[in-house]
């Protein structure tokens, strides 16, 4: 495999899954053995289900959730991707009933593909921008120190 066919990988999953809503992606696009090291859900499955169990989550809260690409970087086996996602708040999540409001989330993820096929993924979200924005976190109080 070429680092353009596994950027092509990458791209076609996250189009599919969190864009398209198709939650069969996962079947498609992960490998048997895939490893989420940093998985988005602290209480979802390990593995390929945990992803899935994610991505029904997101599109239950925000049905019209939309992953785009800012950046996809790719070396050897490894792809980088930089995104910004974003959707309407309009079904429960985490307890929070829907707003109506538009919530972005920003992130990295690494991905390992091996023979056609994603096995590993690390990742970072924007965990704390997302809570703030579904009312779940408010932002710190200014101190002196801030003026």
């Amino acid at each position: 495999m070429t680092s353009s066919s596994n950027k092509q990988i990458v791209d076609e999953f996250i189009t599919a899954l969190f864009t398209n809503g198709d939650l069969t992606a996962v079947d498609r696009y992960l490998d048997p053995t895939f490893v989420d090291h940093d998985p988005p859900l602290p209480s979802s499955p390990d593995g390929a289900e945990g992803v899935r169990q994610a991505a029904k989550l997101f599109r239950q809260a925000f049905p019209d959730w939309r992953s785009d690409d800012l950046h996809l970087i790719a070396e050897g086996d490894l792809v980088a991707e930089h995104f910004v996602a974003h959707g309407t708040h309009r079904g429960s999540v985490m307890s929070e009933s829907p707003t109506g409001q538009d919530v972005v989330l920003r992130g990295v993820n690494i991905f390992r593909i091996t023979d056609g096929k994603i096995v590993e993924r690390w990742g970072r979200l924007d965990d704390l921008g997302l809570l703030r924005q579904l009312g779940l976190v408010s932002e710190p109080a200014a101190t002196s120190a801030d003026t």
